[in-house]
């Protein structure tokens, strides 16, 4: 996975009125955390941010004033009628550690005719090396018939990467499509319902 790298400046003022300041200036307040080592705020220049952050599971180079350091983000506040980025924690890793991250699932392939196709997760929680972190995790389900299930289990994890999550957590399955009578019935059902609650 490709670092990228943007440039920290550190962060002294603090408050409501400071953090508007800086936003203001298109830069963004971040904390960045881990290992046991202070805290320490930084600001980052808003745009490069979030473009970073379109990628997920980003590693951040961050470098400046002493600093050179990799990061991953851990938690993002944006504005949510606006967009922009409020406020980022930023976990310090190190290369070799391992660190517990989100993946994206992705599925290839078709189900077999006569089937629904039910994604219930789009992401899993794996272990896996910090500056190695795979992209996501596919799944093929070319030829799927109604009833088939796949669970985290199943999955075929990227090399170097183990689950996180509970191996009989449903990632998707293969539903039968209702029939024109079930879906009759379901609409009558509703409809009783409905006359029962008047």
């Amino acid at each position: 996975m490709s670092e990228v790298r943007i440039a920290a400046e550190p962060r002294s003022e603090f408050g409501k009125g400071a953090a508007r300041k800086i936003r203001r200036s298109d830069k963004v307040p971040v904390v960045l955390y881990g290992h046991g080592t202070d805290t320490k705020h930084l600001i980052l220049p808003g745009h490069e941010l979030l473009l970073a952050l379109r990628t997920p599971n980003v590693l951040i180079r961050l470098q400046g004033d002493g600093l050179n350091e990799l990061a991953l983000p851990k938690g993002v506040q944006k504005d949510p009628i606006k967009g922009f980025l409020e406020h980022v924690d930023l976990l310090l890793v190190k290369s070799g550690e391992k660190v517990t991250v989100e993946l994206p699932v992705t599925t290839t392939g078709d189900i077999a005719p006569g089937g629904l196709f039910d994604q219930q997760l789009l992401s899993i929680a794996v272990e896996t090396e910090a500056t190695h972190i795979p992209t996501g995790v596919e799944v093929d389900i070319e030829g799927l018939e109604v009833g088939a299930v796949v669970t985290a289990g199943d999955l075929k994890l990227p090399e170097g990467t183990t689950l996180a999550a509970d191996p009989e957590t449903v990632i998707l399955q293969v539903t039968g499509v209702p029939t024109s009578a079930e879906t009759e019935e379901g609409e009558e059902g509703g409809a009783e319902g409905e006359a029962a609650a008047e």
